[in-house]
């Protein structure tokens, strides 16, 4: 992948260090974590008007996205809801991985505003990756997720959350399919 800005959200509660976003950022400065105002207390608004001002404040070419679990609604939400023309012309493209479903039952209450999740094709190039014994999203919302958004659609088997518990390390294939985005 060529030098381009890797915009890292995580998810509620954020990702802790041996989780695959923590070890791209540790690997690669052009890997920058979007950091929300409040971790715990996910508020849909709040969330996206802070990737807004670091969309609007990038000054690099288009940036690539690299969200896991509510950064990925966080994401979706920005582009259907907020975000210009101008920023969305920022955007190389997103990698959606554990897409959680608002309607779950594990879905954390502690996060507000996710419900309503935009079924309309996305501005600009993504890939939905996803697990199939997520406890926060099953692969057949994931994948009607990516089809609504005009995803590839990605099924990487049972690796639960997609997260530091899932065993995956540096999670290369992850880091190849966000590349592809580009390529």
């Amino acid at each position: 992948m060529d030098a381009r800005r890797v915009c890292v959200l995580p998810g509620y509660a954020n990702s802790g260090p041996d989780h695959w976003q923590s070890r791209w950022e540790a690997a690669d400065p052009m890997f920058v974590r979007v950091s929300m105002p409040d971790w715990e207390n996910a508020v849909c608004e709040a969330w996206c008007d802070t990737l807004d001002t670091v969309v609007a404040a990038s000054e690099e070419d288009p940036l690539l996205i690299a969200a896991h679990s509510l950064g990925c609604l966080t994401t979706v939400f920005w582009a259907t809801h907020v975000a210009t023309p101008e920023q969305l012309a920022k955007v190389a493209g997103a990698l959606f991985v554990a897409v959680p479903d608002p309607t779950s039952v594990s879905f954390p209450s502690e996060a507000h505003g996710f419900a309503n999740v935009p079924f309309v094709p996305l501005p600009f190039p993504t890939i939905v990756v996803a697990s199939s014994d997520d406890p926060y999203g099953s692969t057949e919302f994931a994948a009607r997720c990516a089809d609504a958004w005009g995803s590839r659609f990605v099924n990487i088997g049972p690796r639960g959350h997609i997260n530091a518990e899932s065993g995956l390390g540096d999670w290369e294939e992850g880091r190849r399919l966000l590349a592809s985005l580009v390529d």
